[in-house]
């Protein structure tokens, strides 16, 4: 399942993480984001071990959304070697996002 994250637990589970993170910034009230909720338990079952799928609630984390610029939701941004490589904005397919999840690994 995907872990949830917070401004205080960032630096260990994201940055620190020894396999790439993409973290799916959401909000409760967003429809789009629900409709990925499903889309984003599926990947983080699959690649579990290989490809860590995290939780950044914008309301109640300001700090990151602001740190990321995140503007729309929902967004993804994609980490390695605590390095913020990019970020995905809006609603994305299973196959796109398995995509990116893949291309973290090989990078």
């Amino acid at each position: 399942m995907s872990e949830k994250i917070t401004n205080a637990n960032f630096q260990t589970e994201v940055l620190d993480s020894k396999i790439p993170v993409i973290v799916d910034f959401y909000a409760d009230w967003c429809g789009p984001c629900k409709m990925m909720d499903p889309v984003i338990h599926v990947l983080a079952n699959e690649y579990n071990g290989r490809v860590k799928f995290s939780k950044c609630n914008i309301d109640e984390e300001m700090d990151l959304s602001d740190r990321f610029r995140i503007m729309s939701i929902p967004a993804f941004a994609l980490f390695k070697d605590g390095h913020h490589l990019e970020t995905i904005v809006g609603s994305q397919s299973r196959k796109y996002l398995a995509e990116k999840a893949e291309a973290l690994i090989g990078e």
